[in-house]
């Protein structure tokens, strides 16, 4: 089922990339994003798209659920992403999302002191993951290193 779904990405890539050459609509054209080439490109590229993300949930969740132990890791890295929002949250400041309220003020954009506290929570989640990525790479080299 995984290579029929691999072959069947790929035939639609290359029909996509063959209509794409011939389709496109010449550069100079004011009007070519409302061509038929165009849209007929950017409809394949949503179906790729949803093709790919099911699969991958499919594939996933199977994998997780045929595998000792899986269910019970996956609830864990759940469990630790939970914990990463609730620091994330926690970190963004409230003040600092009123001065940033009170600096859009009167423009054209208005945020709400909650939108800009979740943003700063997203940033922070963003942050985490990407200590917690970099400690993951340069672990097992320390732990080379060290020799145990």
């Amino acid at each position: 089922m995984h290579r029929i779904l691999k072959i069947a990405l790929i035939v639609i890539g290359v029909i996509a990339a063959i209509m794409c050459f011939f389709m496109m609509p010449d550069a100079a054209d004011p009007e070519a994003i409302n061509s038929t080439g165009i849209s007929v490109m950017f409809g394949i590229m949503w179906l790729l798209l949803v093709i790919a993300a099911v699969s991958a949930l499919f594939f996933g969740l199977r994998k997780m659920l045929t595998t000792k132990g899986g269910l019970k890791k996956a609830l864990f890295s759940l469990g630790g992403l939970v914990v990463l929002f609730i620091i994330g949250y926690a970190l963004s400041n409230s003040e600092e999302a009123e001065a940033v309220v009170q600096t859009f003020a009167g423009r054209d954009i208005e945020p709400t002191t909650g939108t800009v506290k979740n943003i700063g929570m997203m940033l922070n989640v963003f942050f985490g993951m990407v200590l917690i990525a970099v400690a993951l790479m340069i672990w097992p080299g320390v732990k080379k290193l060290i020799g145990r």
